[in-house]
């Protein structure tokens, strides 16, 4: 255990274990479909233009706030903006984290089910076979809840060991895994026969297909991939030694993220295309849709198919754990600072309020779907409340709280690293956070409500 507040104790630490709180799940069920429908790599270069847009500047702001403060997300504003309302900038970042951590958990069980259901040879069998497997366990009262929290408490036995020791140890050792992992089921997948239409769907560059929708469907990717509005970057930038370069740190980030996102796509359309299986999106791509044409892709070599089924899981398992380490640590930070709790308690504090946003959000989709508000389940009701209002909002304000409240002096401080580095860009991300990203950032607001 770390006495006192901990910090990253390596480079290599910081930009791991940031990128694993930007790498999740989305990477894998989102991108590449979002991408192959709407261009390929047309789209590709379009989401990457977001990104220096919109995400690499957002992300700096929240690492200037942080670091800067050396506190949790909540003291951190408090401390810039000298006790003013803007302090629950911060406190809207913790709810949100902790909401998503206890929906997010939910899926992340299923994951690990599947991971074991995978090793007992479980999921085997023609695709009606695989499809009511996972309607039979989701809609089971207890099973999918228990893997839920079963997963929280994975999350907080990282948690508990500190920010070095736990944490960095933690990314350091998930993150090689899941690329190495990722980077095997790339070449098993590219190499079957008739791949060649999976990789083409992914990146033929098909610029008759972009159109403003499109272009707004890469912002919003580019923003909900890279953690923004969660405190989380915010909260890991406190631990950052001050000699960091943080735009270089929020470069490597989103160059990691961006990589892994790709290379999901080609591990999973190259495989279906050679089987003729049209890919989709979301749960039912890695629940329903993967299963079935990882069976029918190495249908000669089952042995292979079962190994592939097992990584593809276990790589489903990193990914989702480096992104609930990152949500649980913004908690565990407040309830630590702000209320002098020991970190193994405040741990448990933040473990048993997402566990009971786990355990009824579980509930919603399964055996309980009377459990809903506003007429969603409770699960797609966080989801929607988070994604819509209070990720968009918590960003809009971080950027204009740096842009436009904290002295230009602090912030052009923390940029250089108090004139270590030349800055010579310190211009163009001011100009970015004040303008660009608000308006980037309310453009995904009304597309995320349909009203653009």
């Amino acid at each position: 255990m770390e006495v006192g507040r901990g910090s990253f104790g390596s480079k290599i630490g910081v930009v791991l274990a940031t990128a694993g709180s930007a790498v999740g799940l989305g990477n894998v069920w989102r991108f590449p479909y979002t991408a192959g429908e709407n261009g390929g790599a047309a789209f590709i270069l379009i989401y990457i233009g977001c990104i220096m847009l919109l995400g690499i500047p957002g992300m700096v702001s929240e690492f200037i706030v942080g670091r800067h403060a050396q506190a949790n997300a909540a003291k951190a504003y408090d401390v810039l903006s000298n006790g003013r309302p803007w302090k629950f900038v911060g406190y809207l970042g913790i709810l949100t984290s902790t909401i998503i951590l206890g929906f997010y958990a939910v899926v992340a069980g299923w994951c690990l089910q599947y991971l074991f259901a995978s090793i007992a040879g479980q999921i085997n069998g023609d695709a009606e076979y695989v499809k009511n497997y996972f309607v039979s366990f989701s809609s089971d009262p207890l099973k999918p809840t228990l893997w839920g929290v079963a997963f929280i408490l994975i999350t907080h036995f990282v948690i508990v060991r500190g920010v070095r020791h736990g944490i960095e140890k933690a990314s350091k050792l998930l993150m090689p895994i899941l690329f190495i992992l990722l980077l095997i089921l790339v070449v098993a997948s590219c190499m079957l026969p008739g791949a060649l239409g999976g990789i083409r769907f992914l990146l033929h560059p098909d610029f008759s297909k972009l159109s403003s929708s499109v272009m707004l469907e890469a912002l919003g990717q580019a923003f909900f991939s890279l953690s923004l509005g969660t405190a989380c970057l915010c909260t890991y930038a406190s631990y950052f030694t001050k000699d960091t370069n943080l735009l270089r740190s929020a470069s490597q980030i989103a160059v990691i993220d961006t990589l892994i996102a790709v290379l999901s796509g080609l591990m999973i359309f190259p495989a279906a295309f050679s089987v003729g299986v049209n890919p989709d999106s979301g749960p039912s791509l890695i629940f329903i849709t993967l299963p079935n044409v990882f069976q029918q892709a190495f249908s000669a070599i089952p042995a292979l198919g079962y190994v592939v089924s097992i990584m593809f899981y276990a790589l489903l398992v990193f990914a989702a754990l480096t992104s609930t380490i990152s949500m649980h640590e913004i908690g565990t930070a407040f309830f630590t600072e702000e209320f002098e709790l020991p970190r193994k308690k405040s741990a448990w504090v933040q473990t048993i309020v997402a566990g009971i946003i786990c355990v009824f959000c579980s509930l919603s989709v399964g055996a309980y779907s009377d459990l809903q508000l506003m007429g969603f389940s409770l699960m797609d009701f966080c989801d929607r409340l988070t994604a819509n209002f209070l990720l968009p909002l918590g960003a809009m304000l971080a950027c204009l709280f740096v842009g436009w409240y904290i002295p230009k002096q602090v912030v052009r401080d923390e940029f250089t690293n108090e004139g270590a580095l030349r800055g010579r860009l310190f211009g163009v991300f001011l100009f970015a956070v004040r303008i660009v990203c608000p308006i980037c950032i309310t453009l995904i607001f009304l597309h995320q409500l349909g009203i653009v």
